[in-house]
């Protein structure tokens, strides 16, 4: 008999299962939006709530807790330095689940997890950010490129007229 037994094992073991429901946590602290399959959603909700609740108590002890389940400094920022304060008022519910369909290769029902009052410009900005890190990057080599062809020109040059055997 299942007495008292709660949760899914989404086909997984225990491991692979609790690495799953962090990784699945991490990612919707950073984009406070995601999409996953309906079971697994289901299943983030109690443990990503229980991160949220505990991240409204700033405490070393508390932080450290965290920490151990996210494994990220930045992450753990976020939870007590935003989270904290956006959902001080509510005692619990800070996670919606949306239907969205099923997917189309195997017909799994599909899920949009998101957090309740959400900033809507979270969703992707790291990869923003790095995006547009990279492309100033570019920039600057370009314009360091640019400086030194100039140089490596005249060196040709004088390199051909060394080059060529004297009469």
């Amino acid at each position: 008999m299942r007495h008292g037994v709660s949760g899914r094992k989404l086909n997984r073991k225990s491991s692979h299962r609790m690495s799953l429901l962090k990784n699945l946590t991490k990612s919707l602290i950073i984009n406070e939006q995601i999409k996953t399959t309906l079971p697994k959603a289901k299943s983030l909700r109690p443990f990503a709530e229980k991160v949220l609740t505990c991240g409204k108590n700033p405490t070393l002890h508390s932080k450290r807790k965290v920490f151990s389940i996210l494994r990220n400094n930045l992450i753990v920022n976020k939870v007590f330095n935003v989270l904290s304060k956006r959902y001080s008022n509510r005692n619990g519910g800070y996670i919606r689940i949306l239907k969205a369909g099923f997917r189309y290769g195997d017909s799994s029902p599909m899920a949009i997890v998101e957090l309740v009052d959400r900033d809507v410009n979270a969703k992707g900005l790291p990869d923003k950010e790095r995006l547009k890190n990279l492309a100033n990057e570019k920039k600057l080599a370009e314009a360091e490129q640019k400086k030194v062809e100039p140089q490596n020109k005249n060196r040709e040059s004088n390199d051909v007229i060394k080059d060529t055997p004297e009469k």
